[in-house]
């Protein structure tokens, strides 16, 4: 049961870190992007639509990154260059998301229809390991590619002269503008990479454990992806580590089930990644912890140089 619950932790998680990782870098420039979930639907879709005409996953992978990428860029001109609110653009964006995606979905009538999924790759010599390896090494390649992605983006984030500007942006775009940093370029940058894995992400739904588009096939998981972020205090290491916690958390219900646990009802277990996601964010924003978890000082604040 044990390592059956870490297999789907790691699937599921893997979901929350992708989406996680590019909200991460869109913050941590100063821009909030709720757009998520929307962004993660469009590439669910994209991922079905693109596997079932051309037959490959690379370009099903492509395409769901580029439409969250073009999601990504609309909020990014909304909130950047027209110095729009934030929040009531990324809202617009997942509702634009989830409205286009079930509306092709019905008119190309693909709903339920199956395509095939991506095959798992057994490490040699990890995979054996036990509980562990199935767990972390018998996986498809996209869930190997999040392990290094996170490693990249941390590396990026705080070890670069990159990642130092971006976190200047987030802090104080104007001391980063006044020493000659691309305020605005760095910020588009960082939201559409945050657009990209939301839509990778959302191809790992669809490509990975869900081979067929339906409506809803999100469940909110680009909300919990941003709760995750604030959890993760802006790091992708323990974006990584929270990842796998909701992913463990989401995945009980389904394992209690299959073991007979009937006592209680699957829809109280099912909420259970929800709940968890609101007590972290309400822990979070007590006194005690607002000040040691503090975001950037900047996100949410559009920046104009005239001012």
């Amino acid at each position: 049961m044990l390592q059956t619950l870490l297999v789907v932790a790691v699937e599921e998680g893997t979901i929350l870190l992708l989406a996680a990782l590019g909200e991460i870098y869109a913050e941590r420039s100063g821009v909030l992007n709720l757009g998520v979930e929307g962004m993660m639907a469009v590439g669910a879709l994209t991922a079905v639509l693109t596997t079932m005409t051309t037959g490959s996953y690379l370009l099903a992978v492509a395409a769901a990154m580029g439409m969250g990428l073009a999601l990504s860029s609309v909020h990014g001109f909304v909130s950047i260059h027209l110095r729009g609110n934030q929040i009531v653009s990324g809202l617009a964006i997942t509702m634009l998301g989830l409205g286009l995606s079930g509306f092709l979905g019905r008119q190309e009538g693909i709903i339920g229809r199956p395509i095939s999924a991506l095959q798992d790759v057994p490490l040699p010599g990890l995979s054996v390991i036990p509980i562990v390896g199935p767990a972390f090494f018998n996986q498809n390649v996209l869930v190997y590619f999040s392990y290094f992605l996170v490693a990249v983006l941390w590396f990026l984030m705080f070890k670069t002269r990159l990642g130092l500007n971006i976190r200047t942006v987030g802090e104080n775009p104007a001391m980063a503008d006044s020493m000659g940093v691309r305020v605005y370029h760095l910020r588009y940058f960082c939201v559409m990479l945050g657009g990209s894995l939301a839509g990778l992400s959302g191809a790992l739904i669809t490509l990975g454990y869900y081979p067929a588009w339906t409506e809803g096939i999100t469940l909110g998981r680009g909300w919990i992806a941003i709760g995750l972020v604030i959890l993760a205090t802006w790091s992708p290491f323990r974006a990584m580590l929270g990842a796998y916690l909701f992913g463990g958390v989401a995945a009980l219900p389904y394992i209690l089930q299959s073991v007979g646990f009937q006592q209680v009802p699957s829809s109280f277990l099912q909420m259970l990644p929800y709940a968890l996601t609101l007590l972290v964010l309400s822990a979070i924003s007590s006194r005690g912890l607002k000040k040691k978890v503090a975001p950037p000082a900047a996100l949410g604040v559009p920046y104009s140089r005239e001012e």
